[in-house]
């Protein structure tokens, strides 16, 4: 039986698990059987950056246990609201790389359109957690500008499309814009930076996949995922529905204490990931933006856990560790000695 396309006055079943996500401090302790001791401090990290995780995530989490490193990306602690040193609320120089509204250009051939501030998840270490949407994204505005942007700047040859997370968005708009994208000629790929294909699996639906068939671009997408248990069957399935659309997959992940600061961890992560064709790209420190200091591991740790990981697959299942600097012309790398 083939699914039916929602009409404009329907809500698609991704639409309602986004609105119906935990937002609640208090019920997501309830939820998960958490000690209700923790919820003066969650509460109060919440206010200042709000929690937000869809049932399908916390169905993975393990009950009772303030440990589970999936639980870690997603619950508010007291530690975010410390001011901590050398943490910024701007840690990669975004700002300073909006040459108009909705537009980051950082890095020579490439360009990143921010198309919307919101997410299905809050993730706790989250780069943007200050990041001024309101002002510097295109949510609400006309896209004339960054467009004519794009087509004034003839050595662009790929459009990354970023937020927020810009499947949170809806189909018919996403695919305007890739029409509008489509009709630059210099423009050769499409790459789309989201969580939404494992926090909530069901966004990779028929309407997603019909504007990115359509799209004369080559579309890449990059999705985000920590730990291998963050890959149930319905991820599994969705990255499947992708692969068979012809669209590339790769994966980014951020190295974070409590959560993935384990080789074995992480070669079981490149190794699931490759199962579902999925090519393991970049091992990230930690952004240090302020409120994130708590996830932070020490350089000369990670080249230790990469050295170790390195040893423990194959040469093609080893993400490259890299960090990003205000003003750099890549991501660089990090490298031994």
């Amino acid at each position: 039986m083939i699914a039916r396309t929602p009409g404009p006055w329907q809500t698609a079943p991704w639409q309602r698990q986004l609105a119906e996500a935990v937002s609640n401090p208090g019920e997501l302790l309830e939820i998960l059987e958490l000690d209700p001791g923790l919820l003066g401090p969650t509460r109060a990290a919440s206010e200042a950056f709000r929690l937000k995780v869809p049932h399908g995530f916390l169905r993975r989490i393990r009950r009772g246990d303030p440990d589970d490193p999936l639980l870690r990306q997603v619950l508010p602690l007291g530690a975010e609201l410390k001011a901590t040193p050398g943490f910024r609320r701007d840690p990669v120089g975004d700002l300073a790389a909006c040459p108009t509204a909705g537009v980051l250009h950082k890095y020579q051939g490439r360009a990143l359109l921010m198309v919307t501030g919101a997410c299905a998840v809050h993730c706790r270490y989250c780069f943007r957690r200050h990041f001024p949407y309101g002002e510097a994204s295109l949510p609400g505005r006309d896209p004339t500008a960054a467009l004519d942007y794009l087509r004034a700047n003839a050595d662009i040859r790929e459009v990354i499309l970023s937020g927020g997370d810009p499947l949170a968005l809806p189909d018919r708009r996403l695919s305007r814009l890739s029409e509008h994208l489509d009709d630059i000629p210099h423009l050769k790929r499409l790459r789309i930076h989201s969580r939404l294909p494992v926090m909530i699996p069901e966004r990779v639906d028929e309407c997603l996949l019909a504007w990115l068939g359509r799209s004369r671009l080559r579309i890449v997408m990059v999705v985000h995922i920590n730990h291998p248990r963050e890959i149930d069957g319905p991820v599994q399935a969705a990255l499947q529905r992708l692969r068979t659309a012809g669209v590339e997959l790769l994966n980014q992940s951020v190295l974070l204490a409590g959560v993935n600061d384990d080789a074995r961890v992480l070669a079981e992560l490149s190794d699931r990931l490759f199962e579902n064709r999925v090519l393991p790209y970049y091992l990230h420190l930690l952004d240090r933006v302020q409120g994130a200091a708590h996830f932070e591991v020490e350089e000369r740790r990670a080249l230790e856990l990469h050295g170790r990981l390195q040893s423990m697959v194959s040469g093609y299942l080893l993400p490259r560790l890299v960090r990003e600097q205000p003003r750099a012309p890549a991501k660089l790398p990090l490298l031994p000695g």
